[in-house]
């Protein structure tokens, strides 16, 4: 239904900055809210920061100040990252939620992009 692609990943050293792209393909107009989570080794994924079809945002706590979630007409998910630390070595996931008719929403995930922060 639909795809999402994610790139931007990489080494930074810390106080560096990255930005994260996801490319939304398939039923992009049937998405609704979109957002970044990550993964660190042995720890479950959390969210990162989420953004409504009408533009509001929200952000975890451990990055707000540093990070800035937007897309675009075409649902494209980009997540700006400055002030970069170790702990925010993950692998960041970009999710869409898929509305479907009426009845429920699917959640879509893409395959995760690896961002390695050193110290």
């Amino acid at each position: 239904q639909v795809q999402l692609v994610e790139s931007g990943g990489g080494l930074v050293q810390a106080g560096g900055s990255l930005s994260l792209s996801c490319a939304a393909s398939g039923s992009i107009f049937s998405i609704n809210s979109m957002g970044w989570y990550r993964q660190a080794p042995g720890k479950q994924r959390e969210l990162v920061a989420d953004i409504t079809r009408s533009g509001n945002t929200n952000y975890a706590d451990s990055v707000k100040g540093r990070f800035t979630i937007s897309r675009d007409a075409l649902n494209t998910l980009y997540l700006q990252m400055n002030s970069l630390k170790p702990e925010d070595t993950a692998v960041y996931y970009c999710n869409a939620d898929v509305q479907n008719g009426n009845t429920r929403t699917i959640p879509h995930w893409g395959q995760g992009t690896q961002v390695t922060v050193s110290s």
